[in-house]
């Protein structure tokens, strides 16, 4: 490279990678979640390994420095990780990590293995990597009409666009710049000029709305408090009352039911909706407010005795929920334990109470 081509990457690759130091920083040192904080580092960190082993300058700089490669493996995983825990507001868990380590395993044995070893490894890591690109860009798109942070819902739209161009560019200009190394495609890849500009521009682009809209991504709900216009809180309270009514009229049993059909039967505003469930009410997303009554029920037909010999699929789907693993996955957030592992000890405490009452 010539000098003035090193200055240039040494600068593209600088502040991309200081942008994204920024935004690691800002949410480590924001007070939010230990789930976000170590989603959002997690996932800095391996972009910032990117970018240096991307980067030729850098990649000499650092003496092409193995841990750094290695750290860079993950980076789908990584903002796979980060999409599902801070747009679905999951909790970290082992099952979670598990494709950050298939990720690992398949680029380490990639860089220890021989050609044309190395070449089929390589096809299956990328593919990997693009099969949890695309499923969070469908989690990012999926919730938006159930979201009720304002602040996230609105971000999603920014976060959808921007990673799927991104996603296509680097699956096309690396693919080509693989099948054809002395072309020119290799500009246009994240470790060359065009590539890296437009990477820079696109982290200083991406820090500036995110950290805008930081507070109502991350900050916990936060209930009214102090003083109140008295109009608005009694409205409030009358569309708290419309909403329990309805609800309890067994309204949480439709499968697919969104806010907005809520909204429409309430004869209520969606905004207005949205402000109670999320301010009022303590929820970050529809499906769990929703879910909230699913399971007490769900509870309920678990601990029967009568109902022992209904499968727990069959539970699920009477409750209103599409498939079983969505049911699982509530449930367990819900209870810290499995559908099967709640039914077995609740069964276990009511037959002995039902000897003793014969």
């Amino acid at each position: 490279m010539t000098d003035s081509r090193v200055v240039l990457d040494l600068l593209f690759h600088g502040i991309a990678i200081g942008a994204t130091a920024v935004i690691g920083l800002a949410v480590w040192g924001s007070g939010v979640s230990r789930t976000a904080q170590a989603a959002t580092a997690a996932l800095s960190v391996g972009i910032v390994a990117w970018l240096v082993c991307e980067s030729p300058a850098l990649w000499a700089l650092t003496g092409r420095l193995t841990p750094l490669l290695i750290a860079s493996f993950p980076i789908s995983g990584l903002f796979w990780l980060f999409v599902v825990t801070v747009f679905e507001d999951r909790p970290l868990a082992p099952p979670l990590l598990l494709p950050i380590g298939l990720l690992l395993a398949t680029g380490c044995l990639m860089l220890l293995s021989p050609r044309p070893l190395s070449d089929g490894l390589w096809v299956v890591h990328n593919l990997i990597g693009g099969g949890l690109a695309v499923h969070a860009m469908v989690v990012i798109g999926r919730g938006r009409t159930s979201d009720l942070v304002e602040g996230r819902r609105r971000l999603r739209g920014a976060v959808l666009g921007v990673s799927a161009a991104f996603v296509i560019a680097i699956i096309v200009f690396v693919t080509a710049t693989r099948l054809d190394p002395d072309g020119p495609w290799q500009a246009f890849t994240a470790g060359g000029l065009y590539g890296g500009a437009a990477f820079a521009a696109l982290m200083l682009a991406g820090a500036a709305v995110f950290l805008a809209a930081r507070p109502g991504v991350f900050a916990p709900t936060r209930r009214p408090s102090g003083a109140a216009d008295s109009r608005a809180e009694a409205l409030a309270l009358q569309l708290a009352r419309k909403l329990d009514a309805f609800m309890n009229e067994g309204a949480w049993r439709q499968e697919g039911l969104t806010i907005a059909a809520v909204a429409a039967a309430l004869g209520e505003p969606e905004h207005r909706l949205r402000r109670l469930i999320n301010q009022r009410l303590g929820h970050r997303n529809f499906a769990e407010f929703v879910n909230g009554f699913r399971i007490e029920a769900a509870k309920l037909r678990l601990s029967d005795p009568a109902d022992a010999r209904t499968t727990i699929a069959v539970i699920a789907f009477d409750l209103g929920f599409g498939s079983l693993g969505p049911f699982n996955r509530a449930f367990r957030a819900v209870t810290g334990s499995t559908p099967t592992a709640w039914r077995r000890a609740a069964l276990a405490r009511a037959l002995p109470e039902l000897e003793e009452a014969v």
